[in-house]
């Protein structure tokens, strides 16, 4: 019986890099649909989103089951428990690549992003991409390090967020109400993408240490 668990529990960690890859395959393809007003793109990723909606309902269903009829502890009990909080951040990451999809889908065949703004928002892209590439090589590998890039990358993408704000309000600002709206939401989606990132980079600093304040301390993870 304690083989098929450690099977089990093995599965849910491959379940979760999979997962992942999806996730960094949808905010690659989702910046690149923005940025080149790629409808055929921005489509796959709205449908493909689907695909990481249901990877999280079977992931939990396991986890739920392995919960109740395993009764785990201690180190197996952090494994099921950091699952399930890692893949709703994966979930969400997914839906926030969606939002992007959907924006450049809308707005098809200009781009979304204002001229002026490109710069900004290919920053952002490529940050995002940063930040999915490492949670991805993180779950499989459990490199402390790469838990704390994460955090840079997420800090990076604050920065740019806030600077989506100075340049509506520091100086003239003559796009429409539209474009107002997008590059808001946009700078809004990329920055939560990152934050969902972290979540799931300080769950792994927690599965593998155990501790707590670790997991919740940034200059903690930076460290190692």
């Amino acid at each position: 019986m304690r083989d098929i668990f450690e099977a089990e529990l093995t599965q849910l960690g491959q379940d979760l890099v999979a997962m992942s890859g999806r996730v960094e395959q949808a905010i690659s393809n989702a910046g690149t649909a923005l940025l080149t007003a790629d409808l055929q793109l921005a489509e796959s990723v709205i449908a493909d989103d689907l695909a990481i909606d249901a990877l999280e309902r079977d992931l939990d269903d396991r986890c739920v089951r392995l919960l109740a009829q395993q009764q785990p502890v201690a180190t197996d009990l952090r494994v099921v428990v950091s699952a399930l909080r890692m893949s709703a951040s994966l979930e969400r990451m997914g839906d926030l690549a969606r939002h992007v999809a959907q924006v450049a889908r809308a707005r098809y065949p200009v781009v979304a992003v204002p001229t002026g703004m490109e710069a900004t928002f290919t920053q952002m892209q490529d940050a995002a991409v940063r930040v999915a590439r490492r949670v991805t090589t993180l779950l499989g590998t459990r490199d402390m390090a790469l838990a704390g890039s994460i955090e840079q990358d997420d800090d990076l993408l604050d920065e740019l967020h806030a600077s989506t704000f100075a340049s509506m309000l520091s100086g003239p600002w003559d796009r429409s109400a539209q474009e107002t709206v997008d590059v808001t939401l946009l700078g809004r989606y990329y920055e939560r993408f990152g934050d969902h990132g972290v979540s799931v980079a300080r769950r792994m600093v927690y599965l593998v240490t155990g501790d707590v304040a670790d997991a919740l301390d940034p200059a903690a993870m930076r460290v190692r």
